[in-house]
């Protein structure tokens, strides 16, 4: 069915049999969605409404698109001033009442992710991921020290998923005696559909036992809505505030930055900037990082899913598309408000096939934040440095922000002053090392990391006290063999194979 619709040609009564085979679509997906909330608590349905009237415009959209949301040939390099170097915005300097500024700024972080990818049960946030400190930790620390040094009031506000929410809530109590108000909301729940049949796989309204693959949360793209729909939204705007800052809960380099916030406090009334995307120049790592480009007069987020196959070579070209998209924003509230009434926020779908465990392929249909960005007037990107972008995804990230590479002040890390180079190493682990608690069992404690261009290791390797790494070094235990760096021992541009095992006798 699926393919039938999406593959037909174009002619006039294969339209005419396409429209009628949408409109059979979507009835079936409206009587089953009629069906699942018909299995619900009444508290549990009102909310399972509205996201379920979402997902339905949702699936609309995606019945209506054919072919690739973007023509290859209409895409341009963004215009000079349409991408500003921060140094150029961080020369303007800032205002001796930066707290006016602060008073109109709510922080919102994305916290609707596991920790599964890496082993953990729970939200990622709540992953340790130095000194004890969780992503949470960190965050509520860097805020509460931005309101003391100011004497401001800037709110936290998380937007949880039904994965992250219940546990996160628990969490919260711990930092009631903190100087941050801290709010939540949930994004909403939407149901999984069957590739073929493009239907939901719920039995019922259950996210548990038999259900419990049958629902997801959309992607970030559905904080628009979800923020509307929870009244948090208005709550902000009725105390005055004006912007939000965005970003991913993991993402340990996006603090507020005080020098991007005073240049969207200080452009003219009728010019005011109402989206901001800090962007950073790509390395052979981000090449798959989605990028700004010019399209029809507008500046709009391309990402890799968008891109027709014949040119993804091109899209991951560094000199052709130099920047990528750190998901940092910052957004006008009331132009989300307007935006928001106005039901004009366009962000092109993204469909993410997936594989259950019995074997059932399944389509999510999803957004990303970023994507609206030409719905709103004045938009621009700031290319930042690397520092804004220190993204926790793998333990390979997870070691680079536990090493000496970085100092912790006021839950931010800084990179060391004694590091040489403003690059971070590269560091690859093997699977040994995927789990967090495996991780944390192969380190007696953590390098010495300084000097080090270049990690890689494989297989079963464990590392004593006080090892230094410099240069680049390759550790690579064979099948059945273990490696064991000793303590003090100290690696600088050596490649480690075999099996090399130091007793105590």
């Amino acid at each position: 069915m699926y393919l039938s619709l999406v593959g037909l040609t174009r002619g006039g009564a294969m339209t005419e049999f396409q429209e009628k085979l949408r409109q059979q679509h979507e009835e079936s997906l409206h009587r089953e969605l009629e069906a699942l909330l018909s299995t619900a608590d009444h508290a549990d349905a009102q909310s399972s409404r509205k996201d379920f009237q979402g997902f339905q415009k949702l699936f609309h959209r995606f019945l209506q698109v054919k072919g690739p949301s973007v023509e290859w040939s209409k895409i341009n390099r963004p215009p000079e001033q349409s991408v500003q170097p921060y140094e150029k915005i961080k020369a303007k300097g800032l205002p001796a009442d930066i707290s006016t500024c602060l008073s109109k700024l709510a922080v919102v972080k994305l916290n609707g992710g596991l920790g599964t990818s890496m082993g953990c049960k729970g939200p990622k946030s709540l992953i340790s991921v130095r000194n004890e400190n969780t992503f949470l930790d960190l965050t509520v620390q860097q805020i509460e020290h931005l309101n003391k040094t100011f004497n401001t009031d800037v709110p936290l506000v998380l937007m949880n998923s039904f994965n992250t929410d219940d546990d996160t809530k628990k969490i919260l109590q711990k930092y009631k005696h903190h100087r941050v108000n801290i709010h939540t909301f949930n994004q909403s729940r939407y149901p999984r559909i069957n590739k073929e049949s493009l239907l939901p796989i719920a039995k019922n309204m259950a996210v548990n036992g038999e259900n419990a693959e049958a629902w997801y949360p959309p992607g970030h793209g559905d904080i628009y809505s979800s923020f509307s729909n929870s009244g948090l939204l208005d709550k902000l705007i009725t105390e005055g505030k004006e912007y939000i800052f965005v970003s991913n809960i993991d993402n340990l380099g996006a603090t507020v930055d005080l020098f991007i916030l005073h240049h969207l406090m200080s452009q003219p009334a009728d010019k005011r900037c109402e989206f901001i995307m800090e962007v950073t120049d790509k390395t052979r790592a981000d090449v798959k990082g989605g990028t700004l480009i010019q399209y029809d007069d507008h500046l709009r987020l391309l990402e890799i899913a968008q891109v027709p196959k014949a040119h993804v070579d091109e899209f991951k070209s560094v000199t052709k598309f130099k920047i990528f998209n750190t998901n940092n924003l910052w957004i006008s509230l009331p132009a989300i408000r307007r935006l928001q009434d106005k039901n004009a926020l366009d962000m092109e779908i993204i469909v993410n096939p997936k594989t259950l465990e019995g074997g059932l392929n399944v389509i999510q249909l999803e957004t990303a934040v970023g994507a609206a960005i030409k719905s709103f007037s004045n938009a621009m990107g700031v290319n930042v440095p690397r520092s804004r972008f220190l993204p926790v995804k793998t333990s390979s990230d997870l070691l680079l922000v536990m090493s000496n590479l970085y100092s912790l002040d006021a839950g931010s890390l800084t990179m060391s002053k004694r590091r040489e180079f403003p690059t971070t190493p590269h560091v690859k682990l093997g699977s040994s090392f995927t789990k967090v608690q495996e991780f944390l069992s192969r380190f007696d404690n953590i390098p010495d990391m300084l000097e080090l261009d270049h990690l890689t290791v494989s297989g079963d390797v464990t590392f004593g006290k006080n090892v230094s790494l410099k240069g680049t070094v390759i550790i690579i235990a064979n099948h059945g063999d273990r490696i064991d760096i000793p303590a003090g021992a100290m690696l600088e541009n050596k490649i480690v194979s075999g099996n090399l095992r130091i007793l105590d006798h």
